[in-house]
């Protein structure tokens, strides 16, 4: 049994073929709206598993990205116990987790959290490890913790789980690395071969943007150059140790200045910013109050349009959510005590797409490399060619006017490594939380009219997610 795409676009070249995907049931539809481009992914996505399951899980957090078009995500290190390679102690939150499941770290936790709930999760994904012990700034983490677990590191020795979900990258995310332990930190990584995931931002007080919107909220404000300052540092320490620095959720014109000046140097520096700072300024906390509340905060009407401006122009090379979910109860505690972020995953494209491309910034493919390809390369991952997939193993079909190819992946060998996500492009929809897969609800996008929606999830050339025909 199959589900048939007939007439479906390829994201990149415009050629229009049938797409055939192995299904539970037979199914044959008119997808000449439709396109298939390589699967998103995802470097920033917190799953809040173990230890903050009441807000996300890694089975609700895999299903919101495979909804959302999602085959693979980077999960950042701010779990509970925190994902830096040490053996849990029993007693400290979320250690039970770990320890009832048999295993004795977060990283063994995650790696086989299939083996250990007797689930399949719908997206691939990878393991990010904390810069300082703890992920308390104060002591950097000891390599020999966790870099057996690096990809081609004792591979012949790591089971199949192991195997698929390496650590690829460092990070303290939701805080800076601290400067007393920069330099080792810089030093481990470089040791690693990894690349350093910066929270690019830092403030002791404050809670939301400092200006007008601020005052006129009476809560204390955090100013722009608190991210600038980081920036800053960190592209000198790139400059000085030859250390991948990859940038997170850059919000202001000031900082992307300074990542195009060291991009042009020729520094191994790369960004990411997140729909959220797209499509809204701090304005939005006047309107949508705590769910609009986020680190680094919205910034300026200005900011943001610096934003989309280094989109257009190239300074930013990918697109990341900052998937974060919270619960309501806790996102009503007000400005000061609310806790920073929103969910993302499931109408990050949508959004994307509103703003970006119906605003005329880039184009429908440009957006998916945003989304997909640049991701990709930067975990390492091999990005799926559409096109070298149909010129290696499609059929040519003649029809009555010109030859169609027809590609079946249930008869390609090696399918196991085909991702992608169907794409209905121009299709309009409005955001319901009450429908995300995602156990948060924590968004201010609710009630968003938008343009562009993935409509099926491939990973390893099976459907992992569908709302092809459906409602949802």
């Amino acid at each position: 049994m199959a589900l048939t795409l007939h007439d479906i676009k390829v994201w990149n070249t415009g050629e229009v073929i049938d797409l055939i995907v192995p299904s539970d049931a037979d199914e044959s539809v008119d997808a000449s709206a439709l396109t298939i481009a390589p699967g998103f992914e995802d470097p920033h996505v917190h799953f809040r598993d173990p230890g903050q399951t009441y807000k996300e899980s890694m089975i609700s957090g895999c299903a919101a990205a495979a909804s959302g078009g999602y085959t693979n995500v980077l999960i950042m290190p701010n779990t509970v116990p925190a994902m830096d390679g040490r053996k849990v102690r029993a007693g400290e939150p979320g250690a039970s987790e770990v320890l009832d499941a048999g295993y004795d770290t977060v990283i063994d936790y995650l790696q086989h959290y299939e083996a250990a709930h007797d689930v399949k999760l719908p997206v691939r994904y990878d393991l990010c490890v904390c810069a300082s012990k703890g992920r308390a700034g104060q002591e950097a983490t000891d390599v020999a913790d966790w870099i057996g677990y690096l990809p081609e590191h004792d591979d012949d020795r790591k089971d199949a789980y192991q195997l698929a979900h390496p650590v690829t990258a460092v990070s303290d995310d939701g805080a800076a690395v601290t400067p007393g332990i920069l330099d080792q930190v810089f030093a481990n990584v470089k040791e690693s071969g990894l690349y350093l995931i910066e929270h690019c931002e830092h403030h002791d007080t404050g809670a939301v943007n400092e200006g007008p919107v601020s005052r006129k909220l009476g809560v204390p404000g955090i100013p722009e150059d608190t991210e600038l300052r980081v920036v800053e540092r960190d592209i000198d320490m790139a400059r000085k140790t030859g250390v991948h620095v990859h940038f997170q959720h850059v919000s202001t014109a000031i900082s992307f200045d300074a990542i195009r000046k060291a991009k042009a140097e020729g520094l191994p520096i790369t960004c990411e910013t997140a729909p959220h700072y797209i499509a809204l300024s701090d304005e939005a906390l006047l309107e949508y109050g705590t769910l609009a509340k986020m680190n680094p905060p919205l910034r300026s009407e200005a900011d943001r349009q610096a934003t989309i401006a280094a989109i257009a122009d190239g300074t930013v090379d990918m697109l990341a959510t900052d998937h974060a979910p919270h619960t309501m109860e806790e996102k009503e505690r007000g400005f000061l005590d609310a806790p920073n972020g929103i969910i993302g995953l499931e109408c990050a494209y949508g959004v994307c797409h509103k703003v970006l491309v119906d605003g005329g910034f880039i184009s429908d493919e440009r957006l998916i490399e945003l989304m997909a390809t640049a991701p990709a390369e930067l975990m390492g991952h091999d990005k799926t060619d559409v096109t070298a997939v149909l010129d290696e193993y499609a059929d040519a079909v003649p029809g009555d006017d010109r030859t169609k190819r027809v590609l079946n992946l249930g008869k390609v060998p090696g399918v196991e490594h085909v991702d992608l996500v169907v794409l209905d492009t121009a299709g309009a929809w409005t955001v319901d939380p009450e429908k995300f897969h995602s156990s948060a609800r924590n968004t201010p996008f609710g009630g968003w009219h938008v343009t562009g929606r993935p409509l099926a999830t491939i990973i390893g050339s099976e459907l992992a997610f569908s709302r092809i025909d459906k409602e949802d």
